[in-house]
């Protein structure tokens, strides 16, 4: 009787995407690598997902190798070839000895312990997401017909899990939209109704009296605490658990980013605090989808600073159309503020100092140790 363990890990492993109480992002796909190399000959896989907000290919889970190694991979399709040519097949490669030199990114083609290697398609629906890479730990191979089609058939596992956290992503996104519009609604509802009536009250030329001023001052403190309710609303999106800090992620684009150049200025005295790591990394990440979205920038400024006890993170792009602007700021920007808005900080958007320069800048204050 044929082994049915394939087909039980991959129910077991899809089991992971439920949304209630499911697995995190990292945690199912390390386990994806891992069941490649339970069912096949591989004793290390590591699985790189595309991410169109940054537009890099980025380690999504891995099992075997050093985290140290894992962590800093990244890279792009057209530095990858044998990447590039496993999606356009939609078939598992094998590079063998002496082969990885133009196949993969020169700094990682001289590896140690890397001889041979496959590179396993993650697609679907024609969509390109990802591959995973796996070999033996260093000695070269071959690979039959039966185990190749293994790692393809999970190649379409981890895309139909990409997938799904993609839509699910989209539908979060979508449900964040209708919660703003909910909150913008309550806020006209209740608070400026209560201020436009106090407003016409103290603009009458006639005197007020006692219970007249009293009633405005709890007409106002009442409008306040509308106020702080409905903010108290999350209705910004999770922010990105990136792996890395803003520091890393700048180098990281420097080198792989899928877009114009990144021309980074950061103050030397100026260190991110761990709590507007993941915030400003989020921030990052829509002013260059907005960029990509809504301009075509020659080069992208990115600037990391300080100033009278504040942390800034300023963003410029130049290539937006005369004809466009005052449309270049989507929705992610907008909820990005409002996340801003639950650290005490703001982010602000507009025109720049050009006709065709976009700013995106992020301001937290800051503690006295913080610098």
């Amino acid at each position: 009787m044929p082994s049915t363990e394939p087909l039980d890990t991959m129910v077991e492993l899809l089991a992971g995407l439920d949304s209630n109480g499911g697995e995190d992002g990292r945690a199912f796909y390390d386990r994806f690598c891992e069941a490649m190399c339970r069912l096949t000959s591989m004793e290390r896989a590591g699985l790189l997902l595309y991410e169109e907000a940054r537009r890099i290919v980025v380690p999504a889970g891995s099992f075997g190798f050093a985290t140290e190694l894992v962590g800093g991979v990244h890279g792009t399709l057209e530095e990858t070839p044998v990447a590039q040519r496993a999606l356009a097949e939609d078939r598992v490669l094998v590079i063998g000895p002496g082969e990885l030199a133009g196949q993969v990114p020169d700094r990682y083609a001289e590896l140690p312990g890397i001889t041979s290697l496959t590179c396993t398609p993650v697609s679907a629906g024609g969509r390109w997401l990802g591959v995973v890479f796996a070999d033996r730990g260093g000695p070269p191979f071959e690979l039959a017909e039966r185990e190749l089609h293994t790692m393809w058939t999970l190649g379409k596992t981890a895309a139909l899990a990409a997938s799904a956290r993609i839509a699910a992503t989209q539908h979060e996104r979508t449900r964040l939209l209708a919660e703003r519009v909910d909150l913008a609604r309550e806020v006209h509802e209740r608070v400026m109704q209560r201020l436009f009536g106090v407003s016409l009250v103290l603009g009458a030329e006639t005197e007020l009296t006692p219970g007249e001023r009293r009633r405005c001052a709890d007409e106002i403190q009442a409008a306040v605490a509308d106020l702080r309710h409905a903010l108290a609303r999350p209705v910004a999106p999770p922010r990105p658990d990136t792996g890395a800090t803003l520091r890393q992620e700048l180098e990281r684009l420097g080198s792989s980013y899928d877009g114009p150049p990144l021309e980074v200025e950061w103050d030397p005295a100026v260190a991110v605090p761990r709590e507007l790591e993941q915030l400003s990394q989020s921030v990052l990440a829509e002013a260059l989808r907005n960029a990509h979205k809504h301009a075509t920038p020659s080069r992208v400024g990115v600037r990391v600073g300080a100033q009278d006890g504040t942390f800034t993170l300023e963003v410029v792009n130049d290539g937006v159309d005369g004809s466009r602007r005052g449309h270049g700021a989507g929705m992610g920007l907008r909820l990005a503020a409002l996340d801003a808005l639950q650290s005490g900080g703001v982010v602000d958007f507009g025109p720049g100092d050009s006709d065709r320069d976009w700013r995106v800048r992020l301001v937290v204050p800051l503690g006295a140790d913080s610098l």
